[in-house]
């Protein structure tokens, strides 16, 4: 027994410091890189906003006061401490709805994501692998799905479900699997081939196990990098339609909401419309910039960990 815990001991911390090792150079990589570190602050700060919004939040983003409506942010003539970025045409805080229109943002776009991944992914490995009458029939499927514009999509399944967060998130995730199952399809295509494939059929393994145990785990790499770049586009699209009044309805705090909202006022009060759509452009900057780095780190011809 003695013997044995001496012999196991070694390896198991030899194990952990390899793994540490490489958690630390991970590390080290993402803080050296300026955008991506600026990246990883915003998508830390949007989760932060949108899990502890009733903490962070000084006022009530939904409770209106018509005594304080339309006053200008901190540094302008007629501001108000208590109301940091001024207040809407309503008299209600722009920074706490910023704080909780973070939530709209971070679950439709996670959920969208989540099921559009989900689904193209299994699509394409289906696809790839078997190709033949199937592989044309997903592929014409997402050749119809990339015709068809979004916003016209959007429109006729609002007007027949109804404005609603479950109607956004489905259909801001059937735009979104086209991707994941064209990436998946080229991936599986090439990796059919391979011998580690050929060794696996010829050992009499299913085609189920395959899939799972040997293609789906070459491909998670390119599926994250992907995650990460359509969780900017979905927070795009949650903001386009909430704007064209197709969102979520007043008066939950959304940020195409807000921007919609300040259109009307550009000329006397821009601060309606500027402060929603920097807190937009720097979130999907950072998000973007986050991906970019994450493409590079996972692939293996421009990085070894």
């Amino acid at each position: 027994m003695a013997l044995f815990e001496s012999t196991t001991k070694p390896t198991s911390l030899t194990r952990g410091d390899r793994r540490a090792e490489r958690w630390g150079k991970i590390l080290r990589k993402l803080l050296e890189n300026k955008g991506a570190t600026f990246g990883l602050i915003m998508v830390l700060g949007v989760i932060v906003s949108a899990i502890f919004a009733p903490v962070l939040s000084p006022h009530d983003p939904i409770l209106s006061d018509v005594d304080k409506r339309l006053l200008p942010p901190i540094g302008q003539k007629g501001a108000n401490p208590s109301y940091l970025l001024g207040t809407d045409y309503l008299g209600r805080d722009i920074v706490s709805r910023l704080i909780y229109g973070a939530r709209i943002s971070l679950v439709v776009s996670i959920s969208a994501v989540a099921f559009s991944a989900i689904l193209g992914t299994a699509i394409g490995l289906v696809s790839g692998f078997f190709g033949g009458m199937i592989d044309s029939i997903f592929m014409r499927l997402a050749d119809v799905q990339l015709a068809f514009p979004f916003i016209l999509l959007a429109i006729a399944i609002v007007a027949v479900l109804g404005p609603s967060l479950p109607n956004i998130i489905i259909v801001m995730a059937i735009t979104g699997w086209v991707i994941y199952a064209r990436v998946v399809r080229a991936e599986i295509l090439s990796l059919r081939e391979k011998e580690f494939v050929i060794a696996a059929q010829a050992g009499g393994s299913s085609n189920g196990r395959i899939i799972f145990e040997h293609l789906l785990p070459n491909v998670i790499p390119q599926c994250i990098v992907i995650v990460t770049l359509e969780m900017a586009r979905m927070i795009i699209m949650e903001a386009a339609l909430s704007f064209l009044g197709l969102g979520i309805q007043p008066p939950t705090p959304t940020w195409g909401g807000m921007l919609a909202d300040g259109r009307v006022y550009l000329a006397t009060s821009w601060w309606l419309a500027t402060f929603p759509g920097l807190v937009i452009m720097l979130v999907v900057l950072g998000i973007n910039l986050l991906g970019n780095w994450l493409r590079d780190m996972l692939d293996p011809r421009l990085t070894q960990l």
